[in-house]
């Protein structure tokens, strides 16, 4: 039961960091007992790769590969006798992020406006997707951030985001345009909304599922001629979160400290795991391309860059 042990307190080691690791120890826990059931103390290429190949598909194989090397890898570093199988052993996945469709501010006020025809029309559910579609677009926040607001989480320093994908729980400072905006709703809520905690409701007194907010988003852009029918990619809810992004860092000046200093800000705002995850947003736009190559252009002719 040796590998057994090692998952748990390898498992252990990822909670404290931060991270839900639910999927992942499901899988370690079928890897230990498989390796424990061949005598293993060590991790083995081998013996990853035959349990890996065992996956219902090629792409889980990688899955399963992956999670497994990033466990060998620790291991390694306790025990030098611990293999870690190579990266590519069931060939590159070709994995790309979806096109990210950015949004104008006119284009987030078509679709606020046509939140207003949600049904029932008299109730507060058209009034609640108006709002929380508005607090995601300004606020850059996750859906199931804004879906799982309490009111209580309206809080004088800004809004309270409790525990979200990465257990984590951060302060996210908001504009006093978009703390009148919750004001507006706040005092239709209390009229008609229920006394459910929650910020957001429906005129079932339950807050939205974050999958009805993303369908209505959806139905909102096709309604307003953003999104093409169904079988056609366009605009996502994700991308309110997306365009807020990227129109900050439009903003934040040029020079690499500069862009750094804003970068290391922005992903403390958006509660991103990894940094790498908001530098991905450099690509996004054709502005911040623009902004990429001049500071390129600058470093090679021995400018500031």
């Amino acid at each position: 039961m040796l590998m057994v042990a090692n998952v748990q307190r390898y498992v252990a080691i990822k909670r404290g960091l931060g991270y839900s690791f639910a999927d992942q120890e499901q899988m370690l826990q079928r890897y230990a007992a498989f390796a424990d059931a061949r005598g293993e103390e060590c991790t083995s290429i081998s013996g990853m790769i035959e349990w890996a190949s065992g996956a219902p598909s090629i792409q889980r194989s990688r899955e399963w590969l992956r999670t497994v090397r990033h466990f060998a890898i620790a291991m390694h570093a306790e025990d030098p006798r611990s293999e870690i199988p190579p990266r590519d052993a069931f060939g590159r996945a070709k994995r790309q992020r979806p096109r990210p469709h950015i949004l104008s501010p006119d284009d987030v006020k078509l679709i606020m406006r046509a939140a207003f025809t949600v049904p029932p029309v008299a109730s507060i559910t058209p009034y609640t997707c108006h709002y929380i579609i508005g607090l995601i677009a300004t606020a850059g926040l996750r859906v199931s951030e804004a879906a799982d607001l309490l009111i209580t989480d309206i809080t004088a320093d800004g809004l309270l985001i409790r525990e979200t994908k990465f257990r984590k729980t951060r302060l996210v400072p908001i504009h006093q345009s978009t703390r009148a905006a919750l004001e507006e709703y706040l005092a239709l809520r209390r009229r008609i909304g229920g006394p459910n905690p929650h910020l957001f409701v429906l005129s079932t007194g339950e807050p939205p599922d974050p999958a009805m907010v993303t369908r209505t988003f959806v139905r909102l852009a096709r309604q307003v001629g953003l999104r093409g029918p169904a079988g056609v990619r366009g605009p996502r809810v994700h991308d309110l979160r997306h365009s807020f992004a990227v129109r900050s860092l439009e903003q934040c000046g040029r020079g690499r400290a500069a862009i750094n200093r804003h970068m290391l800000a922005l992903s403390t705002y958006l509660g991103h795991a990894c940094l790498s995850d908001t530098y991905w947003y450099l690509e996004a736009t054709p502005v911040l391309i623009r902004q990429i190559a001049d500071a390129t252009e600058a470093f090679r002719e021995g400018g500031a860059a």
